[in-house]
C-alpha cells in the first residue's frame, strides 16, 4: 500500500528554487539564509555558532587590510545550466568580485529576488561550522563548475585550503573539482595566488 505524500510537499518539490527558498524563509519560525543546491534546499538546523562568525570577519578583514577591491559578505548568488534553468543558490560567507554590479546584474537580482549571476565572482570563501560536509561536497562542487578561487577555513579538520584549477568534465556540475589544492594545518600561513593576501589561519584555530 502506497502513502501518499502531502500535496504541499509535492507542490514545493516541483517550485523554482528563488521561489522555493522565499517560501521557506516566510514559513520559517526563526531568521534562516536556505540555499539550493544539487537539486535540495538546504537549511540550517541552527544558526551558526560566535566562533564561526569571529572567524569570517577576520578572514574579510584580511582581505580587506590588503586593499581587495569588491571583497565582500551576505549577498546571494544564482548558477544556472545552459537553458537558463536555476541550478545552485548560494550565500558565500565570503566572496571578491570580479567587478562593480553592472545593470545587467541588477537587472538579474531584480528578475531573481535577492540572487545576483555567480559569474559576478572571482573568488568565494568558507568556514565550516555544524555543515563541514556541505561546504567540503556539494559547495565544492558547485563553484568548481565556474569559480576560479575558492577559500576554505575547515575548523572540522583544522585545515585551511586554497582550491585552484577548476575542473568541469562535462556539462553535469556535481562532477566538477578542483585540481590544486594548497593545504596548511591551522596555524601556518595560507599562500593565496596574486593578488591575493597570504591569509594568517591563526585566529580559526580552536580548542
Amino acid at each position: 500500500m502506497s502513502i501518499d505524500r502531502p500535496v504541499e510537499l509535492d507542490l514545493m518539490a516541483r517550485m523554482e528554487p528563488v521561489r522555493l527558498l522565499a517560501a521557506y524563509e516566510e514559513v520559517s519560525p526563526m531568521p534562516v539564509w536556505p540555499e539550493f543546491l544539487e537539486g535540495q534546499a538546504c537549511i540550517p538546523q541552527s544558526p551558526p555558532d560566535h566562533g564561526h562568525s569571529e572567524a569570517v570577519m577576520s578572514l574579510f578583514l584580511q582581505f580587506r587590510s590588503a586593499a581587495v577591491p569588491h571583497v565582500g559578505t551576505g549577498n546571494g548568488y544564482r548558477c544556472t545550466d545552459r537553458t537558463g534553468a536555476t541550478t545552485a543558490l548560494l550565500i558565500p560567507d565570503l566572496y571578491v568580485k570580479r567587478r562593480k554590479p553592472t545593470r545587467a546584474d541588477e537587472a538579474h537580482y531584480t528578475a531573481h529576488p535577492g540572487w545576483y549571476p555567480i559569474a559576478m565572482l572571482a573568488l568565494v570563501g568558507e568556514v565550516t561550522s555544524t555543515n563541514h560536509e556541505t561546504d567540503t561536497g556539494p559547495k565544492f562542487r558547485t563553484y568548481a563548475a565556474g569559480i576560479p578561487l575558492y577559500v576554505l577555513i575547515d575548523r572540522h579538520s583544522k585545515t585551511a585550503h586554497c582550491y585552484t584549477d577548476p575542473v568541469l568534465p562535462g556539462d553535469d556540475p556535481t562532477e566538477a573539482y578542483y585540481a590544486t589544492d594548497t593545504k596548511v594545518t591551522l596555524g601556518d600561513p595560507l599562500l593565496l595566488p596574486s593578488p591575493y593576501p597570504t591569509l594568517d589561519t591563526a585566529p580559526f584555530v580552536t580548542g
